[in-house]
């Protein structure tokens, strides 16, 4: 039996248990997935440890995904993002670790990021087209890194708008060809926009909350919210509302889940059997 999991801290209400044991039952793999909570500063122990007791692979959020990065060989998107929420520790065992090709790289686990992957694969499940689209991106935290650079690799012009201005140049400068600013021209960015993704937790603790005002939408927008919990957050209502394309945070979870799965199985994952899983954990 192949063991994989999740390292974080806190983990105890995480959704990747249901949603992969999801994919090992419907395909018939004998595994199981499990969580660890090492404690704040244990993130390279944890990986350690987990080569060292031949689990298969993990999964890793807050606050280790920074952390994460030095004890793995990322791959070049995750190098770029600098952060880790997958590690592969098959890729120690058939020798086929990437990166710099020297023995210590060699000798690690191959992480990656595919936060950016649910940003994209979110977007296509809900036809959105992002090759030349103009995508506003609002945060500058560890989704909104990922969803940033996930747009421009799929062709997307972005603008990262941010509560502290700084931050948001601060990582425009890293991606290309974007740019960055405060909040305050965020409704003259989203008139001639195509994508809007909220990369902030603005709606979750409180659902009337919203980093955008209504009357900044329109119906040419398609608007992802990286908030699942409620799953129908104000900003998508009156998304909806204004006729926009909406895509609710449990999308971007699934498919960040489904692209892990697929790097550790090589199968293709039961995507709506996963799905399931998991609105069934949020209803």
């Amino acid at each position: 039996m192949d063991v994989y999991g999740l390292i974080g801290n806190p983990v105890g209400h995480s959704l990747s248990p249901p949603l992969h044991e999801a994919a090992y039952e419907t395909l018939g793999i004998d595994a199981r997935y499990v969580t660890f909570e090492p404690d704040a500063d244990g993130a390279v122990e944890a990986i350690e440890g987990a080569a060292a007791l031949g689990v298969a692979g993990l999964n890793v959020t807050i606050p280790f995904k920074r952390d994460v990065v030095d004890a793995v060989d990322a791959d070049p998107l995750a190098e770029r993002i600098g952060a880790v929420n997958t590690v592969d520790f098959g890729a120690v065992a058939d020798g086929s670790a990437g990166g710099s090709g020297d023995g210590a790289a060699a000798d690690r686990p191959r992480g990656y990021n595919t936060d950016a992957a649910g940003v994209t694969r979110a977007f296509e499940h809900h036809d959105v087209a992002l090759d030349g689209a103009d995508a506003v991106v609002v945060g500058a935290g560890g989704a909104g890194r990922a969803a940033a650079f996930a747009l421009a690799d799929a062709g997307a012009t972005v603008h990262v708008a941010n509560r502290t201005a700084e931050r948001a140049v601060s990582l425009a400068a890293d991606v290309p060809d974007a740019t960055g600013g405060g909040l305050g021209d965020v409704g003259e960015r989203l008139a001639v926009a195509d994508v809007l993704v909220n990369a902030t937790s603005v709606g979750m603790d409180d659902p009337e909350s919203t980093p955008v005002s209504a009357a900044h939408l329109h119906g040419d927008l398609a608007v992802l919210d990286a908030v699942y919990a409620p799953i129908e957050t104000r900003l998508l209502r009156e998304a909806a509302a204004a006729g926009a394309t909406t895509v609710d945070g449990a999308w971007m979870l699934l498919f960040q889940g489904v692209e892990a799965f697929e790097i550790w199985t090589g199968e293709d994952a039961p995507v709506e059997a996963m799905n399931a899983a998991l609105r069934a954990e949020l209803a």
